[in-house]
């Protein structure tokens, strides 16, 4: 094997071993105990063969990668009592030390260092991802995509077993999940049917990107039908509203993503032909939809259309998260410290036996722990995105590798943004591995076109260039 090949396969391997171990977004999952060391390991596997080109390349990656490790570092450095005790919202610690005598305590800025230190460690899963994906040539960061597949149909085929099993059974990886439904690999549906939801948009690309004959087309045309209809009723049984929603975006993402490589047509045509595979597989789906619902198993529907869902404590407490948040602005109450926060300042009648282990809502959260600072690197995130969106949607639309995979991952960052509104999905590792390969499918052909630093106008340039020389 040759040495340029080996991040490629230790990230192969690193993908198969987060999704196997990374499922759940607890601090306290066992699993945890195999999955960061050997994620400290695969970042320094990709630190060894890293190089300077890499860097300079995919420089905003790894800028934007230094500030989120550095915040949360931040929050972990001891401050003097006298300035801790006048940041915001420590009032009733300060008044904890007083009553106890303890004196003059120094302490991090975070409420809850424990949790900003579990927060710290889970960086390293997607690190490891971004250090070895940088170094990954075009034609090996296109091949994870049939990985990635691969793995979302494994979890979607688990999910399926495990509701047609036994509730508390083996298929159920994790100690703390929803038991009873198609959770797959992961431990909460949510984040299942999230995951599923990226997949539409997948194989839509998958089905006419690089296709180099009319067979292969076919085959993958077919393969792309195939997928998306057995993914139809895997998302249905996960019971996740959120999760459905975010289908419907990757179901209509898919049909703008697709179209039969241009190259490929044959030239003389005698009026408009209707592509009769669309027609057939949106009629498997329907009937794949309305059997599941018909069997009962499509507790999505039934979730979303069920008569309580206003009743629904998660949205009740997005307004008094939002007004605790601002007791803790502008430096936040520390990274990953919602929980017990949140337990400081929850309203009497939102009280219950159970607890709030997030915010259900990401953007929220963040307000809340990482303060200023943490919005000014999400509203940085979302300029970056938007920029490279409207560079991507200025591209030819080729059907080609090129130009299409920067589309597949925009439309993933979307899904993946969209489902953090109602809930945390990015808090799982294999989540966070699938974020950072969209993010490199978004930004390589752009950092690959501009090697010499050049603006985003001449990466467009390079790369339409590129495509026609295709």
């Amino acid at each position: 094997m040759k040495s340029e090949a080996l991040p490629y396969w230790a990230l192969i391997f690193f993908l198969i071993l987060v999704f196997l171990t990374g499922g759940a977004s607890r601090a306290d999952v066992q699993s945890l105990i195999i999955l960061r060391p050997a994620a400290v390991i695969f970042c320094g596997i990709g630190l060894w063969f890293l190089k300077w080109k890499h860097i300079k390349e995919y420089r905003f990656l790894f800028g934007i990668t230094a500030a989120i490790f550095s915040l949360v570092a931040l929050h972990l450095i001891p401050l003097p009592a006298s300035i801790w005790g006048s940041l915001p919202g420590r009032n009733i610690i300060t008044e904890v030390d007083k009553v106890a005598e303890l004196g003059a305590v120094w302490r991090p800025l975070s409420m809850v260092p424990s949790t900003t230190w579990n927060a710290l460690y889970s960086l390293f899963v997607p690190l490891a991802v971004l250090i070895l994906g940088v170094q990954l040539s075009q034609e090996e960061r296109f091949n994870l995509l049939p990985v990635i597949l691969v793995l979302g149909m494994l979890s979607g085929f688990i999910g399926i077993l495990q509701t047609i099993s036994d509730p508390q059974g083996a298929l159920y990886f994790y100690k703390i999940t929803n038991n009873g439904t198609a959770v797959g690999l992961f431990s909460n549906r949510n984040h299942q049917a999230i995951f599923l939801a990226t997949l539409f948009p997948m194989l839509a690309g998958y089905a006419c990107a690089g296709v180099r004959s009319e067979e292969q087309a076919q085959i993958r045309a077919y393969i792309g039908l195939a997928g998306g209809t057995i993914l139809v009723p895997l998302l249905l049984v996960t019971g996740s509203r959120a999760g459905l929603i975010a289908g419907l975006i990757g179901i209509a993402s898919s049909f703008l993503l697709y179209r039969k490589p241009t190259a490929l047509v044959p030239k003389k045509r005698k009026g408009k032909v209707i592509d009769l595979r669309w027609i057939f597989g949106s009629v498997i789906v329907l009937c794949l939809g309305a059997l599941t619902y018909i069997m009962s198993r499509a507790e999505a529907l039934q979730r979303i259309t069920a008569p309580d869902q206003s009743e629904d404590l998660r949205f009740k407490t997005w307004g008094p998260i939002f007004e605790a948040s601002w007791n803790y602005f502008p430096f936040g109450s520390g990274i990953g410290s919602f929980v017990q926060v949140y337990q400081m300042n929850e309203p009497y009648e939102l009280l219950s036996p159970s607890y709030l282990n997030h915010a259900h809502n990401d953007w929220l959260e963040v307000y809340m722990t990482a303060g200023f600072a943490g919005l000014i690197l999400l509203a940085f995130a979302v300029f970056a995105y938007c920029k490279v969106s409207w560079f991507s949607l200025s591209l030819k639309f080729d059907y080609k590798r090129s130009s299409q995979y920067i589309r597949i991952g925009m439309v993933v960052l979307c899904i993946f943004a969209f489902g953090s509104i109602a809930d945390y999905p990015l808090r799982t590792p294999s989540i966070a591995c699938i974020f950072i390969i969209a993010v490199l499918w978004m930004t390589g052909e752009i950092g690959g076109a501009s090697k010499s630093g050049g603006t985003i106008k001449q990466a467009k340039l390079e790369i339409d260039q590129r495509i026609l020389d295709q």
